[in-house]
């Protein structure tokens, strides 16, 4: 055989084997999936893996310090408690709680220093002029508590003494009651005993305007109020004492709102001068203006806390009553109440 056969029947051979191997490797590649095909840009919801209750969820924006202004009274430690929860175990934020009275509270807007006031009561003057005139607050709406301050007796008090429920309309009736009302605190006077003196009151106003022969009487705190209150009542004694609602304290005691002459817009406009009851409240939440424009799940989330009184007493129950921590009261409403709280949560 010569040269240019060999090489010939070589080319032929070889070309042979290439279209062979060709043939299998666009096979092979028709098999495959493209290595450039792009992936779904959207999983089918049954194919995601459901994320931890333990774990932050993730959001667009990082949640990042969250300072949460803590007003004194066990209602109030209610709402943080729940709050910082979630805002903790679903988005990974670090709250701050800082304890503060709640006119100061409203000062650190402007600052930076508060971020987020959870329960608001009245304070129209100070959202004047942090909201309408200096505009670095917003208020959120209602948390969907119904506020209510005003003078309680006890039941048992109330029930031997039924004409003391008239001073709507006969206010100086009091005075009939006020040698049983003293105390050694008092002054020869009524007491009528409030609590911390930071709270909303106009009970130096009314006791003034009204004729009263009373004094009031600051227990303090809270806690000495419930204290005295409770005392009283397991000593059949009488007390008058300014009180709240929505209050955890009310499980525990039988009190009677003694009305006073009706509350009217503008009634109570002066301080000084301040002459009926204590107007219905819609609490409410404010948060800073750069708080609200922060993108923050937080936000979103303060925005939509709306829940009970009836909610609200059960954790602070929990809080002030049983001694639980503020992530074990927090945690027991959670897992009770997953409709509630989800519906505050962003939305995908």
């Amino acid at each position: 055989m010569n040269l240019k056969a060999t090489t010939t029947r070589k080319l032929l051979v070889g070309a042979a084997i290439f279209a062979i191997v060709l043939s299998a490797c666009s096979s092979a590649a028709s098999s495959a999936p493209s290595a450039a095909a792009p992936a779904s840009a959207e999983a089918p919801a049954s194919a995601a893996a459901p994320a931890s209750a333990a774990a932050p969820s993730v959001a667009a924006v990082p949640c990042g310090t969250v300072n949460i202004a803590q007003n004194a009274w066990a209602g109030y430690y209610a709402n943080v408690a729940v709050i910082s929860y979630i805002l903790k175990n679903q988005f990974g934020c670090n709250v701050v709680v800082k304890d503060i009275s709640e006119q100061i509270a409203w000062q650190g807007f402007p600052t930076g220093e508060v971020d987020a006031i959870l329960e608001n009561w009245g304070h129209e003057d100070l959202a004047k002029k942090y909201i309408t005139e200096q505009k670095v607050a917003v208020d959120l709406g209602p948390t969907g508590n119904q506020g209510l301050i005003a003078w309680f007796v006890p039941k048992f008090f109330a029930d031997a003494n039924p004409d003391i429920l008239t001073a709507a309309t006969n206010p100086k009736i009091l005075n009939n009651y006020a040698a049983q009302f003293q105390t050694s605190e008092s002054g020869g006077k009524g007491q009528l005993l409030d609590g911390d003196p930071s709270y909303v009151t106009n009970d130096e106003a009314l006791v003034a305007n009204l004729g009263l022969n009373f004094k009031v009487v600051y227990s303090g705190s809270e806690a000495a109020s419930d204290k005295a209150i409770q005392t009283a009542i397991d000593q059949k004694k009488p007390i008058l004492a300014y009180y709240w609602e929505p209050n955890w304290f009310s499980a525990k005691v039988d009190m009677v709102h003694v009305p006073l002459p009706p509350y009217t817009p503008g009634c109570d406009a002066d301080p000084k001068k301040v002459a009926c009851d204590y107007p219905p409240y819609v609490l409410n939440k404010i948060v800073s203006t750069k708080f609200a424009n922060s993108g923050s799940p937080a936000f979103t989330v303060i925005k939509n806390f709306n829940w009970t009184n009836a909610d609200q007493n059960s954790v602070a129950f929990d809080i002030a009553e049983n001694k639980m921590s503020y992530d074990d009261a927090a945690k027991k409403w959670l897992d009770a109440h997953p409709d509630v709280w989800k519906a505050w949560l962003p939305t995908p």
